[in-house]
């Protein structure tokens, strides 16, 4: 299936947030993720319990209108600052930060967490989500292919970026990935973290029958962009993608990285 890039005005007249999360992640409607949230959650756990990544101030960038990726995060920073390039992301993060009755529901993937932490009744979800609530400080704009990514705002350097699903999107060619990732070295303090996770060979997903485009990146090439930003990889794990459904995407894989900006 060819597809071609997917421009920026295509995403805000075309992503509906609601739309993605049906697709890929409400269970009702059977979404076919859960091999990707199984991968995901049990990393993001382990790297922020017993792989000691924690600090004041995490950002997550291009979190869409997700947050599923930021529940064990709460746990290990004091200060979380989410952002995306979408509006109607946007709002849709300040929907669930509000608890709005018609927020996009998560309850279900808390309860995933909680389990991984070993306390998956009803208060400990309760609690995780006041938590993360309360944790989440501001909801910014951002924008990949910028050098500055958050421009105009002056941000300070964190002591952890995570991202997710994102960096694929805009880029189109791995050149333009490197470059991404040397931007969002200036948001990271010396010493501090990154954790990316997103998708292996795949050069577009879909949302009802809405292609857009994907940068089909592979393990050779993610470490050598890595290098190339000026970071030391700490951890690259890859796993196949099993549910395979070229109506969908043409994904193989999963790849999780754990790096980190080296100190002067």
């Amino acid at each position: 299936m060819e597809t071609p890039y997917t421009s920026s005005q295509t995403y805000i007249d075309e992503f509906d947030p609601v739309d993605y999360y049906r697709a890929y992640y409400d269970p009702e409607e059977k979404a076919i993720t859960g091999e990707w949230s199984e991968f995901a959650l049990k990393n993001l756990h382990e790297t922020f319990t017993s792989g000691g990544v924690k600090g004041d101030l995490l950002i997550d960038f291009g979190a869409g209108p997700a947050i599923y990726h930021l529940l064990s995060a709460c746990e290990a920073f004091n200060n979380i600052i989410t952002s995306d390039f979408l509006e109607q992301n946007l709002a849709q993060l300040q929907k669930w930060l509000r608890n709005d009755p018609d927020a996009i529901d998560w309850t279900k993937t808390v309860k995933l967490v909680c389990e991984l932490e070993g306390n998956s009744d009803s208060e400990s979800c309760k609690r995780k989500i006041e938590k993360l609530r309360r944790t989440v400080t501001k909801v910014l704009k951002c924008d990949a292919l910028k050098k500055n990514p958050f421009d105009p705002v002056e941000m300070p350097q964190a002591d952890c970026l995570i991202s997710c699903l994102c960096l694929e999107a805009p880029c189109k060619d791995v050149e333009s990935f490197t470059n991404a990732l040397r931007n969002l070295k200036d948001l990271i303090k010396p010493g501090g973290h990154i954790v990316i996770q997103s998708l292996l060979n795949c050069s577009y997903y879909c949302i009802g029958q809405k292609a857009f485009s994907y940068l089909p990146i592979t393990k050779e090439e993610l470490e050598a962009s890595f290098k190339k930003a000026g970071f030391e990889i700490l951890k690259l794990k890859t796993t196949p993608f099993a549910e395979k459904k070229a109506e969908i995407s043409n994904c193989n894989g999963f790849y999780f990285v754990h790096a980190r900006k080296p100190c002067p």
